[in-house]
């Protein structure tokens, strides 16, 4: 952009995008205050992410299922983002068992509503992302990692960098499916910490598993030492 340019751009009134701007203050805010006034009252939870393109006939979403019944059964709540494929998975477990299905959504052009295993009194729609991410690491008391695409990695890597930070304390992490997550793992181990990006207690913070059993026994191990709150100090 040239001086000329830039000049005439100052020129230009800029209420319109300022008070648009102020606005999406509030929507923000409305947000944060639906998500912190429902999610409160639910009690302990644990997180099931994955990718939502996963099928119902194949393996992972019948053991995301079965995760999150064994998991239900334990007295916790399962939230999910509230789509297809893994996380209807999720929800539907924590519905099979009679526990608590709570669906985390988001207003995305080529997903519709939430999935129908979520129960409607703990359905939350959001409009940003990053509002979202806060409710799942500030209510989840865990969090259970099936195969998935970006944004799972979002939220792995978004929980484990606020663990390794102390924005939070440490709370159950596991990767589900060791022959999706090893290539991963192996980067963390070769590449990660081989340049010194990453310490080397940082894949600690995460444990690997293809075990429902097991799953549900870390978490429980966990919280036999510490009673489950919500995360983050402020």
């Amino acid at each position: 952009m040239d001086q000329e340019t830039t000049r005439e751009f100052q020129k230009k009134p800029k209420m319109d995008g300022f008070d648009r701007d102020i606005w999406s203050i509030f929507k923000v805010m409305g947000e944060f205050v639906e998500g912190y006034d429902k999610l409160f009252q639910i009690g302990p939870c644990i997180s099931i992410f994955g990718s939502a393109r996963t099928k119902p006939d194949e393996p992972y979403y019948k053991l995301a299922v079965e995760t999150a019944d064994k998991i239900t059964q334990k007295g916790f709540g399962i939230i999910t983002g509230g789509g297809p494929g893994i996380m209807e998975a999720g929800n539907r477990g924590a519905e099979q068992a009679g526990g608590k299905s709570v669906g985390l959504g988001i207003s995305l052009p080529f997903e519709q509503g939430t999935n129908q295993y979520v129960n409607p009194d703990f359905t939350i729609n959001f409009n940003y992302f990053f509002v979202r991410k806060v409710m799942f690491v500030k209510y989840a008391q865990g969090f259970v990692v099936f195969p998935g695409g970006f944004g799972t990695l979002d939220e792995l890597f978004e929980s484990l960098t606020l663990i390794q930070t102390r924005k939070i304390d440490r709370i159950p992490i596991i990767l589900f499916g060791s022959e999706y997550w090893e290539g991963l793992v192996d980067w963390m181990e070769r590449t990660m910490k081989q340049n010194g990006t990453i310490s080397e207690q940082d894949t600690d913070l995460f444990h690997i598993t293809d075990s429902t059993d097991e799953t549900v026994d870390i978490i429980c191990d966990f919280y036999s030492k510490k009673e489950p709150m919500p995360n983050f100090y402020f």
